[in-house]
């Protein structure tokens, strides 16, 4: 899976890896996520990604499913909540931090992460119990991407903070 590169000037010599720290924030754009915190793990093999729910829409002809997924990307948000469809490729087994072995779904999602931009598969599972909604895994970020444990959000102006209007601002026409 190729990545593409975008921006312009800023954007780093061909076959320039990017540093990344332990955790950044990243979008899915095609999940309609964006500005999402994201835990970098090189630990894990498969990046994943939290759902409250999971619910088979269609069973494709070659086995595919088209599913819905829901879910709230940001803890501290909980009004924030994302229905986006995905096609899950297959189901595989993993074994979680804690040991736990479960057959999650699989989705293949666009990320990007700073100038980056890049088809990457990701597992569903539920996170509410963790602090990061997302894991991102080492096969997202090989070729691309190398990790600074000791930093954090180091692409950080890829993903600047909206402003908020005070509570009762309204927008002037």
């Amino acid at each position: 899976m190729a990545a593409s590169r975008f921006r312009g000037d800023e954007v780093p010599d061909s076959g320039e890896q990017q540093t990344v720290g332990w955790k950044e924030y990243l979008d899915l754009p095609a999940l309609g996520v964006f500005r999402l915190k994201a835990k970098v793990d090189t630990g894990a093999r498969t990046s994943t990604l939290h759902v409250d729910s999971l619910r088979v829409l269609e069973v494709l002809p070659d086995g595919s499913e088209r599913v819905e997924i829901d879910f709230r990307p940001d803890h501290r948000r909980p009004e924030w909540r994302v229905v986006a469809e995905a096609r899950v490729l297959r189901r595989i087994r993993v074994v979680d931090s804690g040991g736990h072995p479960e057959v999650r779904p699989v989705i293949e999602t666009e990320l990007a992460l700073g100038p980056v931009r890049k088809t990457v598969l990701v597992t569903l599972t539920d996170r509410s119990g963790m602090l990061f909604r997302m894991i991102l895994g080492r096969k997202a970020l090989e070729g691309d991407f190398r990790v600074d444990v000791s930093r954090k959000y180091l692409l950080r102006k890829w993903h600047p903070r909206r402003p908020r209007r005070p509570p009762g601002r309204e927008e002037k026409e």
